[in-house]
Formats: C-alpha cells, sequence, structure tokens
C-alpha cells in the first residue's frame, strides 16, 4: 500500500474507532491532518498509541496557533509519528481563551512541558495536567506574549538598579522617535539619509 493509502485507511480508523470524534480530514502534499473535537482528543490520541496496526508510540509537539477572527480564536496542533508504519499524523482542535482542552500528559508523559509552553504563550487552559505553571516567562509575567493582541513591547520592562543593587521591573516607557513608524518599503523609492559607501553606487553620468 502507498503512503497515500495507509494515510487514507488511517483516517477511517481513526473515524471508525472513536465515532463522533473527527470533525473533519484533510489530506494535502502527503500530510494528514485531522480536526477533532475538542473533548475526544485524548481518546483520538489514544487509539493512536495502542492500537496494534498503528502504534503512534512518540508525541512530537503540541504547538498553539492564534485566529482572532475566528469564533474559537485558538487551534492546539498535535504531531505524532509511528516508527512502526513510519507515518506521521497531525491532529488539530480548537478552543477559546476560557474553554479548556483535556491534557494528554496521562496518554503522553512528553505532552507535560509542551502544554505548559502553550499555556505560557497562548493562555490555552489543559484540564487535568499536573502542574500547569509557566514555563518560559519569568515570575509574575503579565498576559500570554505569542497571542495576536500582545504588543510587541510588553508591558514591563526588566533592568538591573545600581542604586538598589537588584533587579526592577518597570511600566514600559517608549521614547517618542521609537513611535514613529516608517512603513514604506526600500523597494518603493522611500527617500532615506545616505549611508556612507552610499557613494560608490552612484550612477555615473
Amino acid at each position: 500500500m502507498t503512503e497515500t493509502g495507509k494515510l487514507e485507511a488511517l483516517a477511517e480508523a481513526i473515524k471508525t474507532a472513536v465515532p463522533g470524534a473527527v470533525l473533519n480530514t484533510r489530506l494535502v502534499l502527503g500530510e494528514l491532518t485531522v480536526m477533532v473535537e475538542r473533548a475526544r482528543i485524548a481518546e483520538v490520541a489514544r487509539f493512536l498509541r495502542d492500537d496494534p496496526a498503528w502504534r503512534f508510540k512518540i508525541l512530537i509537539d503540541i504547538c498553539g496557533a492564534d485566529y482572532p477572527e475566528h469564533a474559537e480564536r485558538f487551534e492546539v496542533v498535535y504531531h505524532f509519528l509511528s516508527v512502526y508504519e513510519n507515518l506521521r499524523i497531525r491532529l488539530k482542535l480548537s478552543t477559546d481563551a476560557t474553554s479548556t482542552v483535556p491534557s494528554l500528559v496521562s496518554v503522553f508523559p512528553a505532552a507535560n512541558w509542551y502544554e505548559r509552553e502553550a499555556y505560557d504563550l497562548y493562555g490555552i487552559f489543559f484540564d487535568g495536567h499536573p502542574d500547569l505553571r509557566r514555563l518560559l516567562t519569568d515570575y509574575g509575567f503579565r498576559g500570554h506574549p505569542l497571542r495576536k493582541d500582545f504588543p510587541l513591547t510588553g508591558f514591563v520592562e526588566v533592568r538591573y538598579d545600581e542604586e538598589q543593587k537588584r533587579v526592577v521591573y518597570e511600566p514600559v516607557k517608549l521614547p517618542q522617535e521609537f513611535r514613529s513608524f516608517d512603513f514604506l518599503s526600500p523597494w518603493e523609492g522611500a527617500n532615506y539619509a545616505p549611508l556612507p559607501g552610499d557613494e560608490k553606487a552612484a550612477p555615473k553620468g
């Protein structure tokens, strides 16, 4: 059987084994993506791991994506690998800022830090996670920096204060010149001040 045939058979196997869990499937460029009902993600993951015909024993990654224009703005994306069949599969589900996603830690212990990262950077809550703390940002960090509406400057800045002899946190203060953005493309005739060396590229008369 070809790889495409295997992936098509895998999609049908998931639909049969976990009825009602699959919302839709896409097979594009040799990659299978399965959109899963949020509450059923652990069932689908357990089937992929335990079914002797497929044996997806490795959870490669869990990541988030933010689409603020969607009714449920976040997608959680899971990648699994079957060494037995030499196949990969991508599962997706959607959620919002208040709804929880079932944790996969009890099915794949490797999900622990991946879920903490998605919580830290997107604010996605994983129900049943044993220790859902921030992972990459600092203690007391406010907000979730990979959300599309998070300001590029952040909310606070950190510096070492020589007088106090300690690290201090302060609200971000930007000088005015950093608030004037130039949206012109250098390929569309922006009139920038010449840089040293530009004279070498001056057209010859």
